[in-house]
């Protein structure tokens, strides 16, 4: 038993970090720390490979380092397992976001999977504005329904909807 508890402790945060990515994302990100996240909406802002945007990848590791340190030095055991579910997420969304999304490294070849069509329609529509406000799809893994069609389908039924 207790090892299915840990393992529902580290998925429960692994989903749990998603809605917390998004909340970030939309308003830390684009709100107090905007000036950490603006080179990442404006690449000519960038200098060399890494972005200020990267810093939030440290805003997340201390969370997650602390919940190893507390889970594994305390009886508190079952925190240790939120952040191994913390890490997880951002593999995850390092692997997603860097690495696939944006090409930071080319390690993978472009996917041809209807969700991963939709994850990059829906980070294309984030990132078609440079500016903090107005944007749309902050989340990386759960993507409106409206990025599963194509663009011209969307095109298509945003007429529809207007007429």
């Amino acid at each position: 038993m207790t090892v299915f508890f840990y393992f529902l402790i580290t998925i429960a945060t692994v989903i749990t970090m998603e809605f917390v990515a998004w909340f970030a994302h939309k308003y830390i990100m684009h709100g107090f720390l905007w000036s950490w996240h603006e080179d990442h909406h404006k690449p000519q802002l960038k200098e060399g490979f890494f972005e200020k945007n990267d810093l939030f990848f440290l805003v997340f590791a201390i969370p997650s380092a602390t919940a190893y340190i507390i889970g594994s030095s305390t009886p508190h055991f079952w925190l240790f397992f939120v952040g191994v579910g913390i890490s997880i997420y951002g593999l995850i969304y390092f692997l997603i976001h860097d690495v696939y999304i944006h090409r930071r490294f080319k390690w993978f070849k472009q996917l041809d999977g209807v969700y991963s069509r939709a994850i990059l329609r829906a980070h294309g529509s984030h990132h078609a504005v440079q500016t903090k406000e107005d944007c749309e799809s902050f989340g990386l893994l759960v993507v409106d329904s409206k990025f599963f069609k194509s663009r011209r389908a969307r095109k298509a039924a945003e007429k529809e909807v207007s007429a």
